[in-house]
This record gives C-alpha cells, sequence and structure tokens, in this order.
C-alpha cells in the first residue's frame, strides 16, 4: 500500500511540475549588470554636476557595482572638460577642437579614471561606454579613448498609433500609453531611455510615419511634452510624424497646398506652439503621397515644395525635416524599385538646408535581401538619411532568430562607385563622400509591451546593433554581438563562441529558407506572414508575389536589365556592367536582376533548379544547426531566458520548414523538375499550405 502510495505521489508531483519562470525575463535588455560580479574601477566616483544627466550618472555606476568599489586609490572622475583636467590627465591641448557636442574622452592616468566631455550628454555616453566595456571584460589598464558619433540624428521610427496598436510590431502593444499621459509617467519611459542613450540614439519618433492629425492638437501636444520631458535629460530629442493635410483636418482650412500662403502661415504657428513646450523639438517626419498618404503631389507640387514649406516653419527654431522617400505608390504604371530614384533626384539641390531625405536601405521594402538603393550617392547636393527596419516585418516577426546586425552592416558598407571604389553608402549616410554636415539615421523600432521589450531575447540584438552602427558604423557586425551576448546572457568564453556561431549566420538562415539566390516579396497578403508566392489578387500588380518573382514554364526571376525595366541604369557603371550580366551579378542578387531559364548552369556547374531547391532546405538544416548549438550553452544561461529561447527556435524551424516546402512546391508546378536526390520530399500538400489564412497575425497596418 505504502508504495502505491508514494508511486501516486510522485506521478502527482511530476503532473504537478511547472518550471520556474521566476529568473531573468529580459526587462533588463543588455543592461544586466549582474551578468558579471564586477566592481567601480576606483576606491571613489565623483560625479561633478548637479544636473539631472548628472544624478543619472551617478544612478547608473550605483547600479552597475551596488556600491562594490575597486581596490586601488585612485577615483573614477566624470567631470566637463577644462584646461586643468585636460593638464592632469595629459590630454592634448587640441583636444576640445577634436570633441563634438556629444563626443567623450576615457582616461587613465595612474589610478585615476576621468570621464570628460565637452557636454553633459557627452558625459553619460562616456559613462556608458566605460561601463560596456567593464561588462564586457576589456582591460583598462591603458585606457585612452576619444569617440564622436559618425552620424548626427540617430533615430528610433516607432510605427505605433495613438490607440496602442503597433504596426509591424510584434512584441505586444505600443509602449505609449497617450490615454493616461500626460500624468502618468510610467517607469518603462525612463527604461526606454536609459537604454537608448547606452547604445547612443538621441532621436524618437513615437508615431506612425502612417500620422494621425491629431498629435498636433493642444491636447496631444501636451502628453509629447511629458515624453519629451522624460528623456531629455538621457540626450534624446522628440520628433513627430505629421499628417500632411493637418491644416483641413484640425482647423477646417480649404487646403493643404504647400503654397498656400495661409497653410504656410498654419504650419508656423504650429512649429511654434510646439517649440514653446518643447525648446529642443528635433522636427518633423513626413510620409507624404505613398501608400494613400497625402502630399504635395496633391496639388501638382513637388516633394522638394512640400518639404521646405515644413522647413521654413523650423527653422527659426533649429528644427529639420526627415522626408521619406518610399513613394512607390505614387505611379503604379513604374515598376517599384525604379521610383524612389526617378522621383528624388532630379530634385536635387532643391530642397533647404535643414531638410533631409530618408531612403529606405534597399530600392524595394526592407526585404531579407535587397541590393543598396541606388538613390545613395544619386544625390550630391542633397543629404539623405538611412532607414533600416529593426522590428522583423519581413524575417519571421519575433519568432525567429535572426541577428540584424549582419544586414545593417552589409548596406552600410554597400559600395556605390559613383565617385570610384570606397563610395560607400556609409558615407553617403555620414555625410562625408560629398561634405553634407546635415546626417541621420532612423531604425524602425521593434519595442512593445512584453516583458523582454522585443518578443524574443534575439531580437533585443538588433535594436542594440542599430544603436552601436549608428555611433559608429565601423564597428563589425561580429563585434556588436559578443558585446551584446556578454553583457545580456554570458561572459563565459565558450558559450559567447557557441552563440557568436548562432547569431553571426542566422540572418543568412532566414534569406535561403524565405528568398534565396534574389527571390523578394514572396510573403503573404498583408500581414507578411509565411509564404505566399502564388497570391496574384491584390488590387495593384506590384502588391503579388508573382509580380516580382515572375515564375513561368521557361524559368524564375525578375528582369532589370535593359531588356526589362532597366533598373541598373540607376546605378553606377561599375556596377551597371556586374548587374547586366548574370555571369558577374552576385549570386545571392541573382533572381533580382535576371529571369533566368530551370536548367541555367550556375558557375559552381549546378542547375538553377536545384540551387535554390538547395538553398531552401540548407536554410531549414541552418536552423537545426541554431537549436543544437542552443542546447550546448544551456549551463551558462539564465533557466527563463534559454527557455524563451529554445521555444521560438521550435517555432522557427517548424516554420522554417513550411516556408521551404511551399516554396519548391509552388515552384515546382513551372520547373516540372524533380526535387535533387538525397534531399527529403516537402511535407505536406501545395493545396493544403495554399489553403491557409491567418486573419488575426500580429502587427497588420
Amino acid at each position: 500500500m505504502r508504495i502505491v502510495v508514494c508511486l501516486l505521489l510522485l506521478i502527482s508531483a511530476r503532473v504537478m511540475a511547472v518550471p520556474d519562470f521566476s529568473g531573468e525575463d529580459g526587462y533588463r535588455l543588455w543592461q544586466r549588470y549582474d551578468v558579471i560580479d564586477a566592481a567601480l574601477p576606483a576606491a571613489e566616483l565623483k560625479v561633478v554636476g548637479r544636473t539631472e544627466t548628472h544624478n543619472i550618472i551617478r544612478d547608473e555606476f550605483r547600479r552597475a557595482f551596488a556600491n562594490r568599489v575597486g581596490q586601488s586609490s585612485g577615483t573614477l572622475l566624470v567631470q566637463k572638460i577644462t584646461p586643468e583636467l585636460q593638464a592632469r590627465f595629459n590630454l592634448q591641448a587640441d583636444v576640445t577642437v577634436q570633441l563634438g557636442d556629444e563626443g567623450f574622452i576615457l582616461k587613465r592616468h595612474g589610478n585615476d579614471i576621468l570621464i570628460t566631455a565637452k557636454t553633459d550628454i557627452g558625459l553619460l555616453y562616456g559613462s556608458y561606454h566605460l561601463l560596456r566595456l567593464v561588462f564586457i571584460q576589456q582591460p583598462l589598464g591603458s585606457l585612452s579613448v576619444l569617440q564622436n558619433p559618425k552620424i548626427q540624428r540617430r533615430l528610433l521610427n516607432h510605427w505605433d498609433d495613438l490607440d496602442r496598436h503597433a504596426e509591424r510590431g510584434y512584441a505586444g502593444e505600443s509602449i505609449f500609453d497617450w490615454h493616461r499621459l500626460p500624468l502618468d509617467k510610467d517607469q518603462r519611459y525612463y527604461d526606454y531611455a536609459r537604454a537608448n542613450a547606452s547604445i547612443g540614439i538621441n532621436g524618437m519618433v513615437p508615431i506612425n510615419v502612417n500620422a494621425n492629425a491629431l498629435m498636433l492638437t493642444p491636447m496631444y501636444l501636451q502628453k509629447v511634452k511629458a515624453l519629451a520631458d522624460i528623456v531629455r535629460p538621457y540626450g534624446i530629442k522628440m520628433y513627430l510624424s505629421i499628417k500632411f493635410s493637418s491644416p483641413q483636418q484640425l482647423d477646417g482650412l480649404d487646403t493643404s497646398d504647400p503654397l498656400d500662403p495661409q497653410v504656410q502661415k498654419w504650419w508656423k504657428h504650429k512649429a511654434a506652439e510646439i517649440y514653446q513646450l518643447i525648446p529642443d523639438f528635433g522636427g518633423f517626419l513626413v510620409k507624404a503621397n505613398s501608400e494613400g498618404q497625402p502630399g504635395p503631389g496633391d496639388y501638382g507640387r513637388t516633394h522638394a515644395e512640400g518639404a521646405n514649406m515644413l522647413a521654413s516653419a523650423l527653422t527659426p527654431h533649429g528644427g529639420v525635416v526627415f522626408w521619406r522617400a518610399f513613394v512607390y505608390a505614387n505611379d503604379p504604371a513604374k515598376e517599384r524599385s525604379l521610383q524612389a530614384y526617378d522621383e528624388f533626384v532630379p530634385l536635387d539641390g532643391k530642397f533647404m538646408d535643414n531638410v533631409i531625405v530618408q531612403v529606405k536601405n534597399g530600392p524595394i521594402d526592407f526585404q531579407p535581401r535587397e541590393p543598396f538603393s541606388p538613390l545613395f550617392g544619386a544625390t550630391p547636393e542633397t543629404p539623405l538619411a538611412m532607414e533600416l527596419q529593426i522590428t522583423q516585418e519581413y524575417l519571421g516577426f519575433s519568432t525567429h532568430l535572426a541577428y540584424l546586425g549582419t544586414l545593417f552592416e552589409e548596406a552600410m558598407d554597400a559600395d556605390t562607385h559613383v565617385k570610384g571604389p570606397g563610395s560607400t553608402v556609409a558615407k553617403v549616410v555620414d555625410g562625408s563622400l560629398y561634405n553634407h554636415q546635415l546626417t541621420g539615421i532612423a531604425g524602425v523600432a521593434n519595442t512593445g509591451m512584453q516583458r523582454n521589450w522585443t518578443g524574443h531575447i534575439f531580437a533585443q540584438s538588433n535594436w542594440y546593433a542599430f544603436g552601436r552602427l549608428a555611433w559608429d558604423h565601423t564597428l563589425s557586425a561580429q563585434q556588436i554581438a559578443n558585446e551584446w551576448i556578454k553583457q545580456t546572457l554570458t561572459v563565459q568564453q565558450q558559450a559567447v563562441r557557441q552563440v557568436e556561431a548562432i547569431m553571426m549566420p542566422s540572418r543568412e538562415y532566414v534569406v535561403e529558407y524565405m528568398t534565396p539566390l534574389g527571390l523578394h516579396h514572396l510573403m503573404d497578403s498583408g500581414h507578411h506572414y509565411g509564404p505566399g508566392p502564388w497570391v496574384d489578387n491584390l488590387g495593384r500588380a506590384d502588391w503579388n508575389p508573382v509580380y516580382y518573382h515572375r515564375a513561368d514554364k521557361q524559368g524564375i526571376g525578375f528582369d532589370r536589365t535593359a531588356s526589362g525595366t532597366d533598373a541598373i541604369s540607376q546605378y553606377a557603371p561599375y556596377w551597371q556592367q556586374k548587374f547586366a550580366n548574370p555571369e558577374t551579378t552576385p549570386k545571392e542578387l541573382l533572381l533580382w536582376f535576371h529571369h533566368l531559364p530551370w536548367d541555367y548552369q550556375l558557375a559552381n556547374g549546378e542547375t538553377l533548379w536545384k540551387e535554390l531547391v538547395r538553398y531552401y532546405y540548407r536554410g531549414v538544416d541552418g536552423v537545426s544547426d541554431m537549436q543544437q548549438h542552443w542546447q550546448q550553452v544551456k549551463p551558462y544561461i539564465d533557466a527563463n531566458q534559454f527557455r524563451q529561447v529554445e521555444m521560438a527556435l521550435s517555432i522557427q524551424h517548424q516554420e522554417a520548414k513550411w516556408w521551404r516546402d511551399a516554396s519548391v512546391l509552388y515552384f515546382q508546378t513551372f520547373s516540372e523538375r524533380p526535387i535533387p536526390a538525397g534531399l527529403p520530399q516537402s511535407q505536406g500538400s501545395l493545396k493544403e499550405f495554399q489553403s491557409r489564412t491567418f486573419p488575426f497575425a500580429p502587427g497588420q497596418g
């Protein structure tokens, strides 16, 4: 009897056992200061100054080191630069000339460590950099650092609506609770500002580019002011997405024509009203004449005329206009990748000095892989900001592990050749190619109300990578991954190497099981969840995946050479020559620029069909490899973090197979060729894959 009772108790215990989810939940992001037991690298902390930013610096060091101090007798001194400090720490005489307003110096002299800068915000950035060095276990013995950001305005663009819905948001509802603002100043706003400041982000746009005119009403501007007051001590400026038709919607003007004197007067008064509330307001972000949004084209005016009208209103206050170049919907008869170039290149030199044109990294729309946008380098008299998508709209939402540091690096390092070799996109964006003083970069945010902020622990690394590359685009994606791992997961070297082995190829795996060899825009309609290469029933041709892959009995791919849409003519002659010939086109972009026969022979001797299928299978195998690497780091990762990622990898593996099987089966109906020997047959039928619907997929527009 006792044996039976004990057995029942054992069974009951097993049934009732639940995982312990009390560990690290990801809320602290890369600011998990207890990953290692570190001490202040000096016996004393001295922060000279009493501003809010000085207090933030004090709190950050106390939070990081919990009053643990080093064994040396030195002082960690945080103070704005003076001639006395220069002499005491043997700083160069011209060091103040080298320092920008956001730059900082870290210098060790004997047992003392100095953090100095021209401004409070520079001191804050320097403090976060020292903390980063400590927590990635970099030696400080010969510390000597002088850094300035390479790009002036480094913004997060939130595609969040006033009702807290986040368009292309996969981590819950918006973190901005407009209903409860301005009185309810949630702690999450402060933690958001801390995280951004720690990686050098200095601007935020809290509202969707598909803007709501209500944002410019007095009631909502008071709410914006409350947010601006919170983030200001962290060096973050507030910007607003605006509705171009606001004068009509809010005050009943007959028109929003940018050349109408009453419209111009309206915007000048509105700008003055905003700056009265928010003296350091950054400016406006504008989506105009794209995807149904109003703009100057509604009145026969150009983008330059629309942007300049807003720029004139902001000029007395020092504000800028970020004018988006995503305008494909303006001319449905023209091939989509051509439109931004065709509309903006003729306007080069016609924008005011405080206008910067914001260009997506590729010519279509944040695809898993695209060539660089031909606009980069094509407007020598107009500064261009790069827009990158941190949220994973086309890269598996928040369930697929895809480290985008490699994508961002690829986009920045792309060589336009517009002024010969070395004319990189990064040099366009940082202003050095054409000596532009106004520079900017924007990332479409992936934050939400989930406890871990981004819906996937590893999606945090994309937010981190954006900030670090925006500050210094010469950093490598691998270096940034290493920093993030050590601050977020573990410093155990063997585990760090395993996690790097997951992160570095992860985006490539997604490309392989979704859109290999330059295929693009194959996602299902609207929600962009899962494969939909067969979709051909939408209102515009270029909303349909069939428009982009153009598979038929003869072959597959989009001809953008002179025999097709001639998109290659928008690139520098170097690339025109490369892209014109499939043999010299980079393999990863082959089907972006060419429609090729199924039996076209590649340089490795394989036919296009066999190589395409093998890429799909290789991507799935890559996810299996990531799962295996993750299991090996289990002893070194917080149990809660480990489980979150383990479950997400399971979903990713299942969905990668879905992508592979649905895509291969569909394209096989055109190729009429077998799956190469040695590869397993697809699981499921094409009919079943085509029947799947997802009316409640997250993040829909």
